[in-house]
């Protein structure tokens, strides 16, 4: 995944380019995962005491900007002013965490989220 990200990085990057490169290191990361057969971990609700297995990990654009600095692909402050960029870019935008359309704004939730399934 990082020498992905290294091929597919340029400073001159536009936000839907990068949320494309999101994209991709996602898939990325669900391949590996199926591939290796990696399975989620384990949990415990503490509310209900239902044990199940935890939702699939995904790569959010800020973990996407992160991992430049972390892995030595672009250098602290351009990532840290692209930081900042697709904060304000997220809120104008109204987009989620993953770069989609964020839903209107979320409920709360009573008891467990996953009541339904035991």
């Amino acid at each position: 995944m990082v020498e992905h990200l290294r091929l597919r990085w340029r400073d001159d990057l536009s936000m839907e380019a990068l949320l494309g490169l999101r994209v991709e290191l996602d898939a990325m990361l669900g391949r590996i995962r199926s591939t290796r057969h990696i399975s989620n971990p384990v949990f415990k609700c503490p509310a209900c005491g239902h044990i199940g297995r935890g939702a699939d990990p995904h790569v959010s654009v800020r973990a996407t900007i992160l991992a430049l600095t972390r892995f030595g692909v672009a250098a602290k402050e351009p990532a840290r002013t692209l930081e900042k960029a697709w904060s304000a870019y997220r809120k104008t935008a109204r987009l989620d965490l993953y770069g989609n359309a964020a839903t209107s704004t979320p409920a709360r939730l009573t008891g467990c989220a996953h009541a339904d399934e035991r």
